[in-house]
């Protein structure tokens, strides 16, 4: 099932759809139980015929009090991408070092006022030449250190600024709009498959880019990730947890204001961001 935040209220969709008027957003995604307590609470709803076209347009970021945050170099793509953006500078084995450690590369990202949510804008910052979207499967995470829910993460980066010195990159990922969640939380009860497809596509009248790949691509697992976010760190309500990407576009490419970015993932659907100033 998902759960869709809009503006009229959360909305389940489970076979039918169902909107819970008197649920906090906190709450009810902190819950260890939710995939059990969704199917019980929506037994005694009366369905809404018409959220479909509510969900079309007033559906905001799944996101409440919850903090971003991002692993780094989880798949090999992404590994070779950010050796070689750094190699000038000096850093370029930093990321075969984390690739191949126990301890993974996690950082913050956002806080949810900078996320842009679904049909918004995301951001390419003006003091760099060089920006890409990052599309990543996002692990919802309850305040016990629990993997309750999915949903779609895209994590732009500004590649010449990290590239130019890996301390820079706060400055490349954690800035107004860099962030985007969406479209819904996937609360399926179980862990997702592992051929689950990600796919991206980058529009600019035609599609300028598009790749694919899998879950099975990432190299760590999600469990493992969790437990070092999780190690000093609390979450009183909870967290977002991007996984990295494995679809990285060329290096002669950059994003330009007015793309489109399209960013499916099997099961979850479609996160659709524009980027602008």
């Amino acid at each position: 099932m998902k759960i869709y935040n809009t503006k009229s209220g959360i909305l389940v969709e489970h076979e039918l759809n169902y909107y819970l008027f008197n649920e906090n957003w906190d709450k009810l995604i902190n819950r260890g139980n939710l995939h059990d307590y969704l199917k019980d609470i929506t037994r005694d709803l009366s369905p809404f015929p018409d959220a479909g076209q509510r969900i079309e347009n007033e559906l905001i970021a799944p996101i409440g009090s919850q903090e971003i945050w991002a692993a780094g170099v989880t798949y090999y793509r992404s590994r070779e991408a950010r050796m070689d953006e750094s190699k000038h500078s000096g850093g370029g084995n930093f990321y075969d070092r984390v690739y191949h450690a126990d301890r993974p590369e996690l950082f913050f990202k956002s806080m949810a006022f900078r996320a842009a949510g679904p049909g918004e804008i995301v951001r390419i910052r003006k003091d760099s030449r060089w920006n890409v979207p990052e599309p990543e499967l996002t692990l919802l995470i309850n305040s016990d250190a629990e993997i309750i829910g999915y949903t779609i993460g895209n994590d732009m980066s500004s590649r010449d600024i990290e590239g130019e010195n890996p301390l820079y990159l706060p400055q490349a990922k954690s800035y107004d709009r860099a962030a985007a969640i969406g479209p819904c939380i996937y609360v399926p009860g179980a862990a997702l498959p592992n051929d689950t497809r990600i796919r991206l596509e980058i529009i600019r009248g035609n599609i300028v880019f598009e790749g694919e790949t899998d879950v099975s691509q990432i190299k760590r697992e999600f469990k493992d990730l969790v437990r070092y976010l999780y190690m000093e760190t609390t979450f009183p309500d909870g967290c977002l947890l991007m996984t990295g990407t494995g679809i990285v576009p060329p290096d002669n490419f950059t994003l330009e204001t007015g793309d489109e970015v399209r960013i499916t993932i099997d099961h979850i659907g479609t996160l659709v961001n524009y980027v602008g100033n």
